[in-house]
């Protein structure tokens, strides 16, 4: 009866392997999918791995600098240097803009770092690090930038000095590096006619501007054209010290938010991600869905095409399981080419995403799995209508 299936598929072999490529397809954007979601968590954990730093310090009551905005004063690491089980500590900003080459623009979280600190790139693949204080950067490799390149910056042009690989932020996007007090003032600070303006308005403030008090009105223009502020303080922790204990000191004594790398994982991997994961999730189920239904229907078609010879095959005393195998065998067939077609077209075409689709081995063998238990689901409409078949129509 093994023999029967295979000639029965052989028989109609044409419409069997577009089906079964058709299927594949749609295997193929389920892997990708899971994938998707892989990648996600990945970018989330590479991005606190090469940041460097075993606790994040951010404002009081936030849980930034990746998931929510944080700003605090550029002047509290000194502070955190001289804490019990501080090892290293460095400012840092983080946010994303569109940045200007050649005429395009090209989306990427900018870095603001002290070189040779927590927070600089880990690695490089061409150029070097930063050497000057302003107006030099350190592109990923995503954002199609070579070394010597000029990008615009808000009001500021930087040359790509240095090329690194991996570096990208919990979206997908890609870095670029440069110097801390760059970063304030492309973060923070305002417009050459914003702050005009500030300063007309300032002058006309007789609070602050009053007669018979020289220096008033001069101090806080000058503020308005200085930032102190950063993002977050990563440090890193000495040996003997754990991060638990570093980060529950800060937050005791120096009335900030402090995360260890675990809890800083969780917020971005179950918080900031979660609605993407339930949205990947419900395209899953409903790929799941699709692949069954079409799976039921060209079996349930093939069956409906043969059913002289299963009349046939009960009027000479063939016995219903091997029956209902032999329609088994269809469908477990057709979701093994499926599954072959879908493993190699994602593993072809995930690459070209613009965000990183992981393909894990686990996600394959699960889906394998689950592959063959859908047609076999499926493939019990098909047995049903095969079983209720009369023996003598075999010879009306």
């Amino acid at each position: 009866m093994i023999s029967l299936a295979g000639r029965d598929i052989l028989h109609s072999w044409q419409k069997f392997v577009l089906t079964g490529m058709g299927l594949g397809l749609l295997i193929g954007v389920t892997l990708t999918m899971a994938g998707v979601y892989r990648g996600m968590v990945d970018d989330a954990k590479a991005l606190l791995s090469n940041s460097g730093a075993d606790v994040w310090v951010v404002q009081k009551g936030t849980q930034g600098p990746y998931a929510e905005p944080s700003t605090i004063k550029d002047d509290v690491v000194r502070s955190l240097l001289g804490m019990p089980g501080v090892m290293r500590a460095a400012n840092v900003t983080y946010f994303t803009l569109q940045v200007s080459h050649g005429g395009h623009d090209k989306r990427a979280m900018v870095v603001g770092m002290e070189p040779g600190q927590p927070g600089e790139p880990s690695h490089l693949v061409a150029g070097r690090y930063l050497t000057r204080s302003h107006y030099e950067a350190i592109a990923d490799v995503k954002t199609g930038f070579i070394i010597g390149d000029r990008i615009g910056i808000r009001r500021h042009e930087y040359t790509v000095v240095g090329l690194t690989q991996r570096m990208v932020s919990s979206g997908g996007d890609p870095m670029v590096f440069i110097a801390i007090k760059d970063a304030q003032d492309a973060q923070f600070l305002k417009d050459n006619d914003a702050i005009l303006n500030d300063r007309v308005r300032t002058a006309a403030n007789t609070a602050i501007n009053r007669p018979g008090v020289p220096g008033v009105l001069e101090a806080v223009q000058a503020t308005q054209t200085n930032s102190h502020n950063v993002n977050a303080v990563l440090i890193q922790v000495e040996g003997a010290s754990t991060s638990e204990q570093v980060a529950q000191s800060i937050r005791r004594w120096k009335h900030l938010e402090a995360f260890t790398r675990e809890g800083m994982e969780e917020i971005l991997v179950v918080k900031l991600i979660a609605t993407s994961a339930k949205q990947i999730g419900m395209f899953l189920v409903i790929l799941a869905i699709v692949s069954a239904a079409i799976v039921a229907f060209i079996i349930y078609t093939m069956t409906l095409g043969k059913i002289r010879e299963i009349a046939v095959l009960k009027l000479i005393g063939t016995r219903n399981s091997t029956i209902a195998w032999m329609i088994l065998q269809q469908a477990l067939g057709l979701g093994l080419i499926g599954f072959v077609v879908g493993k190699v077209a994602a593993t072809f075409w995930a690459p070209v995403f613009p965000k990183f689709v992981l393909l894990e081995q686990g996600d394959a063998v699960t889906g394998f799995i689950v592959t063959l238990l859908i047609c076999a689901l499926a493939s019990t409409l098909a047995i049903r209508a095969a079983l209720a078949v009369d023996p003598g129509e075999a010879i009306s």
